[in-house]
This record gives C-alpha cells, structure tokens and sequence, in this order.
C-alpha cells in the first residue's frame, strides 16, 4: 500500500495508548487510513482505544509491546510489517517520570531514560530499517520542546527527549533518498491524564491541535514540527538566557 502525502492507508502507533498519537489516527481514519496496529502493554485501556478505533471504520488490531523489552522488539514488530507494508509509524511512547524522587532514585531514572532513549532507538531502527525494506514510509517521533532546552525541574526527562531528538535528525538524514520520511515533532505542554495535575505552561496545547500540526506536517514533509509554531521562537529566545535555576 503506497501513501499518498499526508494520508496513509495503514498506521502503526508505538504507544497504543497516547491521547497524541489516537487523536492524530482518528484524523487519519476520516481521512483515508484503513488499517491500524495498535501496540502497547496488554492493558484495558489499549483494547478501549482499540474499539473506539473500530467503530471509526478501521480495522484495528493490538500487538503486545514493552519499551523496556528491546530484546523482544524485532521479533514483536516484524511480525506487523509481515502482515503488509506500514505507510506511517507513530513512535509516541515515553513517561516523564518525577524528577525531584528520580533524582535520588538511580534505577527510577535509568527507568526514565530507558523508556525514553533505549527503548525508542530500538523501535526507530527496527521500524526503519523495515520501511526502508518496502521502499517508503513516515516515521513521525514524538519528541518534546523541552529538548531544546534542558531545565532544572525536568533535566533527567527532557534529556533523554533531547537524545532522542537528536537521534531521529541523524535517521532522517541516513534515510534520505530511501523513500522513508522522518519527522521530529515537538510539542510543548499538553493537556493530557499524563499531565494532569501539574501546572500549564506557557503555550500550553491539545492532543488534538498537535494531531492537526502533525497532519500538516506530513502533508509537507516537514523534517521537524513544533506545536504550538511559536514555541520554536521561545525555545531559540531561550537559548540565549544564561543558564540558572529557575
């Protein structure tokens, strides 16, 4: 099945759960996607997700898949791309952990940054590698605009956000001329059950307006999004404060 720019016609989400990556499905399904694979740990919320993608119109199917168990990665995500070509790949998983009990809890952060970096290269890579196999492809990276730049509260998330960042540019440059596509999205806060409780920032945005920005993007291209736009003129403007604690 080859994509048409913007539309694809079957859809992987790497994090069956994230409100981000299901509201960015949902407007593919009213667009022309067909086929969704949803893969997460086996859990009531991803066969909710799941239905609710069925009653869309989708055939919706859930795979079992564990950041934390890259060694079980190639065997569990092969066996999607065995069943038919993958037009685009949602990597959308990642915890933000709480930084101020990580900090003086090793194993806690290293769970963070696993999460985070180890687990998502894995994913990447895999996913790439078989895209590249079938001759075309998005791979759409949920990273963060917090990797622009690291602060005080948040360094031990953001940092491995920053990693991965970093990561996807590089795979989006290896990948050029291959027919598969990478795009870095960097939202800001967003209003998620993930984020509930905590303090809006600035900008704060919707798992929706970011599906919205995610499909113009993809439309376009893009090698990089950020959601909300102006958060890109923020991050740089921030850049150039000296560093101190906030």
């Amino acid at each position: 099945m080859k994509d048409v720019v913007g539309s694809p016609q079957s859809v992987l989400v790497l994090g069956g759960t994230s409100e981000i990556a299901l509201a960015t499905v949902r407007r593919l399904i009213s667009r022309r996607a067909r086929t969704v694979w949803l893969a997460g740990r086996p859990s009531p919320a991803l066969e909710s997700a799941a239905r609710q993608l069925r009653d869309l119109g989708a055939e919706t199917l859930t795979v079992p898949f564990d950041a934390l168990a890259p060694e079980a990665h190639e065997v569990t995500l092969g066996k999607v791309f065995a069943e038919g070509d993958i037009d685009l790949v949602l990597l959308a998983f990642g915890v933000l952990g709480v930084q101020a009990r990580d900090e003086t809890d090793p194993p806690a952060a290293v769970r963070v940054a696993q999460t985070n970096y180890t687990g998502a290269v894995s994913a990447a890579l895999i996913c790439a590698n078989a895209m590249r196999r079938q001759g075309h492809g998005s791979l759409v990276v949920l990273s963060s605009a917090a990797a622009g730049r690291v602060r005080r509260t948040d360094f031990i998330h953001a940092s491995a956000k920053a990693g991965l960042d970093a990561f996807a540019q590089g795979l989006g440059d290896a990948l050029r001329r291959t027919g598969v596509h990478v795009m870095v999205v960097r939202p800001g806060f967003v209003r998620t059950k993930l984020t509930a409780g905590l303090r809006p920032a600035p900008l704060a945005t919707t798992p929706q307006a970011v599906a919205e920005a995610i499909e113009e993007g993809l439309r376009r291209r893009a090698a990089i999004i950020w959601a909300p736009a102006a958060l890109r003129l923020t991050t740089a403007a921030r850049r150039l404060l000296p560093r101190r604690a906030p």
